[in-house]
């Protein structure tokens, strides 16, 4: 007799990254839709590694950076928002949002990890910045977010003031980019097959049924 064990994924990945959001969802409806089991292991990249603290507006911020018109933006947010409905998960753009210095919010996830928490964390995290626009480089809004997965909100808060795990998050962030990723979200399957973008879930849906393992038990 065999049993099937979680097919490992991990992804790299930023928290104010959207289509890192689609990509996660595309990926989990199809494991859902597959029956194959996923066990997925999140890992840091910084889309503005220079990001001032302060933040930039997300609109003038990507007009900066890759030209994006507001015609383009408008555009692009309304296809985000419509995509992310689809799969259960609530863009709420807005005018006055802003693209935010993200190191500590992957400081925090690098925290949680060691209480099995990286992935709610990273889902509150998402939640928080794309649909309560909230600001990721605030301590104070972060250790919001750790208690409301039920972490130790003055534990949060002491780390992330206290910087110990910044380096840690450097050295995860350099081995990734040393490997090649430029771009996210890079998803990795089985530790093996590289795919980047957000590929949608019939994509990933042959890859999880191609890679499913089993094990004898």
């Amino acid at each position: 007799m065999s049993a099937f064990i979680p097919l490992r994924v991990d992804i790299v990945s930023d928290v104010v990254c959207p289509w890192c959001v689609i990509g996660y969802h595309q990926l989990a409806h199809a494991a859902n839709a597959t029956g194959v089991a996923i066990n997925v292991h999140w890992h840091p990249f910084e889309l503005n590694s220079n990001m001032v603290q302060e933040g930039e507006n997300l609109r003038e911020h990507l007009a900066a950076k890759y030209g994006t018109t507001l015609e383009g933006s408008i555009k692009a947010r309304a296809r985000l928002t419509e995509m992310g409905a689809a799969l259960g998960f609530e863009f709420n753009y807005a005018d006055d949002m802003r693209m935010m210095n993200t190191f500590r919010a992957h400081q925090l996830i690098d925290w949680a990890e060691d209480q099995g928490r990286a992935h709610d964390m990273k889902l509150a995290l998402f939640a928080a910045f794309f649909t309560r626009r909230e600001d990721l480089n605030n301590v104070d809004v972060l250790a919001d977010v750790a208690a409301s997965i039920g972490l130790d909100r003055d534990t949060a808060c002491a780390m992330l003031e206290s910087g110990e795990r910044a380096e840690s998050v450097r050295k995860k962030e350099r081995f990734w980019t040393s490997r090649g990723v430029t771009g996210v979200p890079a998803m990795i399957f089985t530790r093996q097959h590289l795919v980047t973008g957000a590929q949608g879930e019939e994509t990933y849906a042959n890859i999880l049924n191609q890679l499913q393992p089993a094990q004898a038990v």
